[in-house]
């Protein structure tokens, strides 16, 4: 939905949250569960356009280029008050309903699946965006450092195949007038993980890889090398990433236009914030499931932080006596408080963050709630559609109103 125009901001929630790999399963989770959680949020206004964050996987994507299902999808969008602006191009396979682990990053931007993967999805979007709006994909943060550790040129063939996908948004938007960001998502443990991290990647030797192959890969000058990567390569900024790594995510977007860098999407998400008490130990014990990573920061009272690549490993290691906080990446929904000793990072999302999204720090914000089928029974409501409307809530009401 669009809150404003001037500067435009629009507001969605990704739909990665409905399970399914096939179009005919993410189609019919549009019709069925977007509109019911549509319904809720605008309360039976209909006419009233409702913007979608898709999350197409690779087949998903497959099956949606074909033109007669573009056609039919933009016809259906047309008829129902419905717009897409935004794609969760992460996950490339399944997502839901099996472990799933660091296997979210593969295949990473090293290899080629990755870019013909995204070329598509840029392509589906191109089709889909309103006239005049932009369009934002967010993805892998390059890769995993574990792997990268073990790849001796892995960095570089990362910073190749990004400067490819800018090279195809730039050709995109000269052919389609469309304009489209692909938006690098940090993530605790991945090539990129905080913003100092990020920075360097836009700044840094690898930001000098990709002009270099703009220009000698695909023909561009320097100049225009300079001007695809500036407005075509930018930032995801997922909130209950930044705030794992301790980091305010209002000041991160104060980093990012400082250095010029573009931000193509905020993802509005709340982790797990405790005190690490034995009682509090044992509740997040509550959230150790099989499906997804949950890395963990603990940070000691004077400054230092431990990191964990998954909650198993943290329960195991348990808390050490200098434990002021830990932080753990298992979304939770954004109106959950808890309390002083369990609760979550909700309160970042306040104040100055709201100020600087309203001010034009992106065009785009998702609520990114991925978790609800596998949060702990008291957290998990008998209706995920009312629980998505009932964040909506928060964020209109609390957030930015």
């Amino acid at each position: 939905m669009k809150l404003q125009t001037d500067p435009p901001l629009h507001l969605t929630y990704c739909l990665n949250v409905h399970p399914g790999e096939s179009w005919a399963e993410n189609y019919d989770a549009i019709r069925t569960r977007a509109r019911a959680v549509r319904d809720r949020v605008l309360h039976g206004m209909e006419r009233v356009p409702f913007g979608l964050g898709l999350r197409l996987g690779a087949e998903a994507a497959a099956e949606l280029a074909r033109p007669e299902a573009l056609a039919d999808l933009r016809a259906y969008l047309d008829d129902h008050g419905l717009y897409v602006f935004t794609v969760n191009g992460f996950p490339y396979g399944r997502f839901h309903g099996a472990g799933v682990k660091a296997d979210v990053y593969r295949p990473d931007w090293r290899q080629p699946e990755r870019l013909d993967y995204t070329r598509q999805l840029a392509d589906i979007l191109a089709e889909l965006l309103p006239e005049g709006a932009a369009g934002s994909i967010s993805t892998v943060p390059g890769s995993y450092k574990p792997w990268l550790a073990a790849d001796a040129d892995g960095a570089d063939r990362v910073a190749e195949r990004l400067a490819d996908a800018a090279a195809h948004l730039a050709e995109l938007e000269r052919r389609t007038g469309r304009e489209i960001v692909l938006a690098l998502e940090p993530e605790p443990d991945c090539m990129i993980e905080t913003t100092d991290e990020t920075l360097d990647l836009f700044a840094g030797p690898l930001a000098e890889a990709m002009r270099s192959r703009l220009e000698s890969a695909h023909g561009l000058g320097s100049a225009d090398a300079a001007d695809a990567l500036r407005r075509h390569l930018g930032v995801c900024l997922d909130t209950a990433h930044a705030a794992v790594e301790f980091e305010e995510p209002a000041k991160a977007l104060e980093q990012f236009a400082s250095s010029g860098v573009r931000v193509g999407k905020v993802q509005l998400s709340a982790a797990l914030r405790l005190r690490p008490t034995p009682a509090a130990l044992e509740r997040l014990g509550e959230f150790d499931e099989d499906v997804y990573l949950h890395q963990v920061r603990a940070r000691a009272g004077d400054g230092s932080v431990r990191a964990y690549a998954d909650l198993p490993e943290a329960l195991a290691a348990g808390a050490d006596d200098a434990d002021a906080e830990w932080r753990c990446h298992f979304h939770v929904p954004l109106f959950h408080d808890g309390d002083a000793e369990f609760g979550s990072t909700n309160d970042l999302l306040l104040g100055p963050l709201a100020d600087l999204l309203t001010a034009g720090a992106t065009q785009h914000v998702e609520i990114e709630t991925y978790t609800w089928g596998v949060l702990p029974d008291d957290l998990h409501p008998a209706d995920v559609a009312a629980g998505i409307a009932a964040e909506y809530e928060w964020v209109l009401e609390r957030m930015l109103g």
